[in-house]
């Protein structure tokens, strides 16, 4: 099996003078491995395969045959690393949290491990009879929600 770090290293390797940022090295027992990167902007098809190229050009086949994927972690998947987060702020998310409660509004912010995502719920508002649209903002922990994806408007 093909280690995870030395893929990993390549990657790095590769965007070291590049905009494009690692999301995700997977490798698996029967030599299949999966590198997934992201862009602001989006991943172009012709930079999987140079990356894909570079990769190929240092790992020796006659050690070890495998199967190489490179491509973008896909519009409307969970975010893997904060580098996404950020890339979304302004734009609307839909958050798990751990108890299973779905949130969906615009991710307003991003520090560290933390993020902040505005709602529009009803809130009863004190002297109303009846509760009123409002913003709300909810904070999490990356690492305290089950995922964050970015909602797909069409």
């Amino acid at each position: 099996m093909i280690d995870k770090s030395v893929v990993k290293q390549l990657v790095e390797q590769w965007l070291a003078d590049k905009e494009y940022f690692l999301v995700d090295v997977e490798t698996s027992p029967d030599s299949r491995i999966v590198v997934e990167i992201d862009h602001a902007d989006g991943v172009w098809i012709e930079d999987c395969v140079e990356l894909s190229r570079f990769i190929e050009e240092h790992l020796n086949r006659d050690e070890e045959d495998y199967e190489l994927e490179v491509g973008s972690a896909g519009l409307g998947q969970p975010f893997k690393v904060p580098q996404q987060y950020i890339n979304f702020i302004g734009k609307e998310v839909e958050v798990l949290d751990k108890e299973g409660k779905k949130y969906k509004g615009t991710l307003k912010s991003v520090d560290g491990n933390d993020f902040v995502v505005t709602v529009n719920e009803k809130v009863k508002v004190e002297g109303k009879k009846r509760p009123v649209l409002q913003d709300v903002d909810h904070n999490f922990k990356m690492d305290g929600v089950k995922y964050t994806k970015y909602l797909i408007q069409f």
